[in-house]
């Protein structure tokens, strides 16, 4: 298992089977997937694919979303990370996606802030990437403010699979000029 980041209360590494309940708890929960397709997951099974996908990924592309581990508790929260989409998705073609996902008993504790600042700054000047994209449901406001605080602009609505979806990007140049806390 690999240790990518430390926060001062979080641990971003690989997901690993061994966080098969804990992401089945988060996903199975409908309010979790209110904003995201509306499809929670039904067994144990799926969450294994999601892992097997992701674990493809950090082969391939050599990032994708990470576990997010609370340090006092050891427990898996949730994942946030960078995905890689080299498949068009809003007249864009290779390009990194930041997304995050927590189980509801640890909304608004402010995982997806600081888990978020940690990975922008290692895709930034680890990877050297120049610019980041988000995207998410109109309604989601909590996801918004996220993004908003780590200096995301919003740019547009676009059509995502019949659904309008809202598009943010920030610009390595942005990030580094706009600080938000660490």
């Amino acid at each position: 298992m690999k240790t990518f980041i430390e926060t001062e209360r979080l641990i971003l590494r690989e997901l690993e089977y061994t966080d098969e309940n804990d992401l089945f708890e988060m996903d199975s929960d409908p309010e979790v997937h209110l904003f995201i397709e509306n499809n929670p997951v039904k067994s144990i099974d799926e969450i294994t694919k999601a892992i097997e996908m992701l674990k493809k990924q950090y082969k391939e592309n050599g990032i994708a979303r990470w576990a997010v581990v609370d340090k006092l508790t050891n427990e898996c929260v949730g994942w946030s990370g960078l995905k890689y989409f080299n498949q068009p998705l809003n007249n864009h073609n290779d390009f990194y996606e930041l997304g995050y996902r927590f189980k509801k008993k640890h909304w608004g504790k402010g995982f997806a802030t600081e888990s978020s600042i940690a990975i922008l700054d290692y895709g930034f000047k680890n990877l050297n990437i120049d610019k980041v994209f988000a995207i998410t449901d109109p309604k989601n406001v909590n996801s918004k403010n996220v993004l908003t605080k780590l200096g995301f602009d919003f740019k547009e609505i676009f059509d995502y699979q019949g659904d309008l979806t809202d598009w943010f990007e920030l610009e390595k140049t942005t990030w580094e000029n706009k600080k938000p806390n660490r």
